[in-house]
C-alpha cells in the first residue's frame, strides 16, 4: 500500500496556490488525480506540464452524487495499491469535500494533508459578513432542510449546476417567501469575483453557475419563521416573561387542567367534520397546552420542553425495535403486542396491579373501556361479541328489576352495570365510547339548534310550543342528514 497525498488547489487564481502544494504537484513522482478539471489554476498547471488523471467523466455516469463520491474513492484506493497517489481537489482538503472524508475513514493511517487556501476567509470578505455572529455552511449536494438554522448566515457551497441551484432553492422556499434575497457569489477573492443578489425565486434562472459558485442566505428575522418551533418557544417564553401576558403569567398546571379536556374534545369534532383547517387548528391548540404546561415547568425550575421531547423521544425508540432496533414484526398484530409488552414492562416496577397504570382522574366511560382493555391483553376477555350482547340484555333486564323495587342505590348501580357492558361491547368493535357519545351528543345540539331555529323564524316561542310541534322540526333537521 502506497501513501496518498491530498492537497487543496485553493479557491481561486493560480496566484492563490499555495507554494508547498505547487511544489508537491510539479515534483511528485507517482500517478496525479483531479476530482475536477473544472478550476482556474487547472489551465496554468497544465501549461506547466502537468499530466493528470481527472475524475469529471465519473460525474457523467452517475445521478447519485454519493454514487460518484464513492467511485472516486474506490479507484483511488485500488490505485494506491500500486503506486503513489497525489489527490487534487478544489480548495481546501478539510472543507466541504466528501471523497476526502471517505478516503480518512478507509486510510487514514496512509494519507497526508497538504491544505490549500480555504475560499471561506475570500467569501466573508466579499460578504462583509463576521462568522462569530453565527454561521452555518452547508453542502448543495447533499442537505436536510430541517437542519438549516435561518437565524444564523447561511452558506451553501457546491452549487454549480441549475439542478443543484434548483433543489436548494424548493428547500428554502418550504420556509421563506419566493422575493426573499439570496445573494451568489463566484470565484470568491479572485480576479473573476462577482457577487450578485437576487430574489430567491430567481436562484436557478438566468445566473452563470460554477464550481466557484456559494449561495449566501441573510440571516431571516423571525417575524418570517413563525412556523418553526424555535421561534414558538421563544413566543411562549415572553408570554411568560416579564412584560409577558398576565393571563398566561397566573396560570399553573392545575388551573390548564379544562383547558387540555376542551381541547381534545374540539380536535375530535374537528375530525369527525373531516375540515383540515379546523383540524390544523385544533392541533395548534392542543400543542399550546404542551408548550404552555412546559414554560411553566421550565418556570419553575422542574423540567423544560427539551425533557417532554426527550422523554417521547427514548420512549418512541424504545417502543418501536422493529424500526430503531434488530426486532422483525412482520404484521400489525406483532407490533401491537410488542408495544403492549413493553409499556408492561416499563410500568412493572411501579405499579402492584395491571390496572394501577391507568389514569385515575379518566371520565368513567373512559376507564370502564380501558379497564376492560388491560385486562383483556392476559386473556381476562369474552372470546367472541354475542354473549355481550346477552350479557347486556341481561344487564337491561336487571335495571327494569331495580326500577321495580324502587331502591335508588341499586338502580343506579344497574344502570352503571349497563354502561359498563356497553363499553366492553364497543371495544368489540374497535369503538372508543366517549367519542362515539360525544359524536352522539353534538348530533342533538344541531338537531335542537335546528328547532330553536325554526321555531324563531315562524315567530314562536319554544316555551310554549306542543312536543308535538318539536318533533316535528326534529324529524326535519334528522332527514336533512343533521
Amino acid at each position: 500500500m502506497k501513501k496518498i497525498f491530498i492537497v487543496g488547489l485553493g479557491a481561486g487564481d493560480f496566484e492563490q496556490l499555495p507554494v508547498k502544494v505547487y511544489k508537491k504537484l510539479m515534483n511528485f513522482n507517482g500517478k496525479l488525480f483531479l476530482r475536477t478539471e473544472d478550476h482556474p489554476v487547472v489551465g496554468e498547471l497544465k501549461s506547466k506540464g502537468l499530466n493528470f488523471t481527472s475524475f469529471d467523466f465519473i460525474y457523467e455516469e452517475y445521478d447519485d452524487f454519493q454514487l460518484v463520491y464513492a467511485e472516486i474513492v474506490k479507484t483511488i484506493l485500488t490505485e494506491s495499491k500500486k503506486n503513489p497517489i497525489v489527490y487534487a481537489v478544489p480548495g481546501h482538503p478539510m472543507l466541504a469535500e466528501q471523497t476526502v472524508q471517505l478516503l480518512l475513514k478507509e486510510a487514514e493511517e496512509r494519507i497526508e494533508i497538504i491544505g490549500g487556501h480555504s475560499y471561506l476567509d475570500d467569501l466573508f470578505t466579499a460578504l462583509k459578513i463576521d462568522p462569530i455572529e453565527g454561521f452555518q455552511f452547508i453542502d448543495g449536494t447533499s442537505f436536510a432542510r430541517d437542519r438549516i438554522q435561518y437565524e444564523n448566515h447561511v452558506i451553501f457551497c457546491q452549487v454549480y449546476d441549475e439542478f443543484i441551484a434548483s433543489e436548494v432553492k424548493l428547500a428554502l422556499l418550504e420556509d421563506l417567501p419566493y422575493d426573499y434575497p439570496v445573494i451568489i457569489v463566484e470565484a470568491a477573492g479572485s480576479r473573476g469575483e462577482r457577487i450578485r443578489e437576487v430574489p430567491l425565486e430567481d436562484l436557478d434562472r438566468s445566473v452563470t453557475l460554477s464550481n466557484l459558485t456559494s449561495v449566501y442566505v441573510p440571516p431571516v428575522p423571525k417575524e418570517l419563521l413563525n412556523h418553526k418551533f424555535s421561534r414558538l418557544r421563544e413566543i411562549f417564553r415572553t408570554l411568560r416573561g416579564p412584560g409577558g401576558c398576565a393571563w398566561d403569567r397566573s396560570q399553573t398546571h392545575k388551573s390548564l387542567k379544562p383547558y387540555a379536556i376542551e381541547e381534545v374534545y374540539e380536535l375530535l369534532a374537528a375530525i369527525d367534520a373531516e375540515d383540515d383547517e379546523a383540524i390544523i387548528e385544533e392541533l395548534g391548540d392542543a400543542l399550546l397546552q404542551v408548550m404552555l404546561h412546559s414554560q411553566i415547568g421550565e418556570d419553575d425550575g422542574y423540567f423544560t420542553i427539551d425533557d417532554v421531547i426527550r422523554k417521547l423521544s427514548e420512549k418512541m425508540i424504545y417502543r418501536h425495535p422493529h424500526v430503531f432496533g434488530e426486532k422483525e414484526a412482520d404484521s400489525i398484530e406483532d407490533i401491537e403486542k410488542t408495544w403492549e409488552q413493553l409499556k408492561r414492562a416499563e410500568r412493572a416496577e411501579a405499579a402492584k396491579s395491571l390496572l394501577d397504570s391507568l389514569p385515575g382522574n379518566l371520565p368513567s366511560l373512559s376507564m370502564a373501556f380501558e379497564l376492560q382493555h388491560e385486562a383483556a391483553k392476559v386473556g381476562f376477555d369474552w372470546t367472541e361479541v354475542e354473549p355481550i350482547w346477552e350479557k347486556l340484555r341481561e344487564e337491561i333486564s336487571e335495571v327494569k328489576e331495580a326500577i321495580s323495587s324502587g331502591n335508588e342505590s341499586n338502580i343506579e348501580e344497574e344502570f352503571g352495570d349497563v354502561l359498563f357492558v356497553l363499553a366492553n361491547l364497543m371495544r368489540f368493535y374497535d369503538l372508543h365510547p366517549e367519542v362515539a357519545l360525544h359524536r352522539a351528543n353534538e348530533k342533538f345540539r344541531r338537531r335542537f339548534k335546528h328547532i330553536e331555529k325554526r321555531l324563531k323564524e315562524e315567530g314562536k316561542d319554544i316555551n310554549k310550543v306542543t312536543l308535538e310541534e318539536m318533533d316535528y322540526y326534529w324529524d326535519e333537521a334528522k332527514k336533512r342528514g343533521d
